[in-house]
């Protein structure tokens, strides 16, 4: 029998049920490059997310981590337990960075279902809603957001 990985990625509409918990791994543990890379590419040269010297005399003492890079992170970390075989993302609500991420930190995440409602126009699909969550190393919430995506039913 050929087993092929596309099957387990992601999941169907019937497969979610509001209360689901999915715990997402493997988890990664975010590098300086990694901050500084994201910042560039998203051209987004704060000095609390570049600028070592400047940060020294900051009440973090140390480089913040760019939050969309945490977000991406997340979000990144539950596709292939969630959305995996989704159609569209449809929105993204509720981004709350909880507490700051710093160089070495590992995230960590998981996500809840929240609801899921069949498609009012297309009947080959729903709409799931869920809350990510994201953690540190030590446990600590970093990173809370909801959002919708489209997600096709089971093949007949």
């Amino acid at each position: 029998m050929i087993h092929d990985a596309r099957d387990r990625y992601g999941h169907y509409f019937e497969d979610f049920s509001p209360g689901d918990v999915y715990k997402h791994w493997p988890g990664k543990t975010i590098t300086e490059a990694d901050n500084h890379i994201f910042t560039l590419l998203t051209m987004n040269t704060n000095p609390l997310h570049i600028d070592e010297e400047y940060m020294s005399r900051h009440q973090h003492g140390k480089i913040l981590v760019v939050g969309p890079l945490v977000l991406s992170l997340v979000v990144g970390m539950s596709v292939p337990d969630t959305s995996g075989k989704a159609i569209a993302n449809l929105e993204y609500e509720r981004i709350r960075h909880e507490a700051p991420v710093f160089h070495g930190d590992t995230i960590y995440a998981e996500s809840e279902i929240l609801e899921v409602r069949e498609s009012r126009s297309k009947s080959d699909r729903g709409i799931v809603y869920m809350e990510s969550r994201g953690h540190n190393q030590r446990g600590e919430l970093v990173l809370t957001l909801r959002r919708r995506f489209l997600v096709p039913k089971r093949p007949a």
